[in-house]
């Protein structure tokens, strides 16, 4: 009688279910941002790791050509590997043609950031308030924080922008519309608003943290290729096998937005995207 059997079979399919659940709750706890709102919030470090507190990621979304609905993904290019999407994107801005060039505008590239957050006030949805969640943002509130961290504001913040006892910042996130897209522009660290939490609570809130790594699943070089097979050249075809060493999944487990079809966020048009001449340099460096 072999030593596999059908109840390791079954352990291992509930083990991927449990993997898919707990990565489809993890994305969940993303905190939206609305224009018009100011939300207050205070940056949490990842205790286990502080070098994971902070998940800095690429993905790609666009309108499906198939389907009409809108489709994003995380991109391999976070972690240094081959990605067909980006590669097909440089290969039509330098060779293809002007039709061409016109479709694939409609592909974006978008730079992210992932950090937790202990949410203080949460104008659009108070069930948030006093609960550990997750900031998901673009180049204007990194600029932000990176300046709190290591720039000119350092000395000012530096470490206080991770504190939740009475030394500790918040941060106030400010959302605004500006023409057809919102501007974080006016967000800031401040001292005012002191927040009453005992070092009991301080430290159940720390513990409470996500792990950033796994809120994302990564696709391999096949299935993106196959995404944008159907949803970019809305082709039905099997893909083409890897034309180099398969992709390495992270250590740290797999990485795109559980379920590839999605309704069009208005989060995708929060961040400028990148101009045509910084994906062929970005796209160059990568392949």
């Amino acid at each position: 009688m072999s030593t596999f059997n059908s109840s390791m079979f079954q352990s291992i399919k509930d083990a991927l279910a449990s993997a898919d659940n707990k990565s489809q709750a993890t994305f969940n706890e993303i905190m939206p941002t609305k224009p018009g709102n100011t939300y207050t919030v205070r940056l949490l470090p990842f205790a286990k790791d502080p070098a994971k507190t902070f998940f800095h990621y690429y993905n790609h979304g666009w309108v499906s050509y198939a389907t009409g609905q809108y489709v994003q993904t995380l991109s391999p290019q976070t972690f240094g590997e081959r990605d067909p999407i980006a590669e097909e994107r440089f290969r039509v801005l330098r060779t293809g043609s002007e039709e061409e060039k016109e479709k694939m505008g409609a592909v974006r590239r978008l730079e992210k950031w992932l950090v937790n957050i202990y949410v203080i006030d949460d104008p659009s949805n108070s069930d948030n308030n006093g609960k550990v969640k997750l900031l998901r943002y673009g180049k204007q509130l990194q600029k932000i924080i990176t300046e709190a961290i290591e720039g000119e504001d350092a000395e000012e913040f530096g470490a206080r922008i991770f504190d939740l006892g009475p030394d500790g910042v918040n941060f106030k996130i400010k959302v605004e519309q500006q023409g057809d897209f919102p501007t974080y522009v006016s967000s800031r660290f401040t001292t005012a608003g002191k927040i009453d939490l005992s070092e009991d609570q301080q430290k159940e809130i720390y513990d409470d943290v996500f792990d950033l790594s796994e809120v994302f699943t990564l696709k391999t070089f096949d299935e993106l290729k196959q995404m944008l097979n159907e949803h970019y050249h809305c082709k039905s075809e099997e893909p083409d096998p890897v034309p180099a060493s398969p992709v390495v999944t992270p250590e740290s487990g797999s990485d795109v937005y559980p379920g590839e079809v999605v309704p069009e966020p208005s989060l995708v048009a929060a961040t400028t995207t990148d101009t045509v001449e910084e994906d062929i340099d970005e796209l160059l460096k990568d392949l």
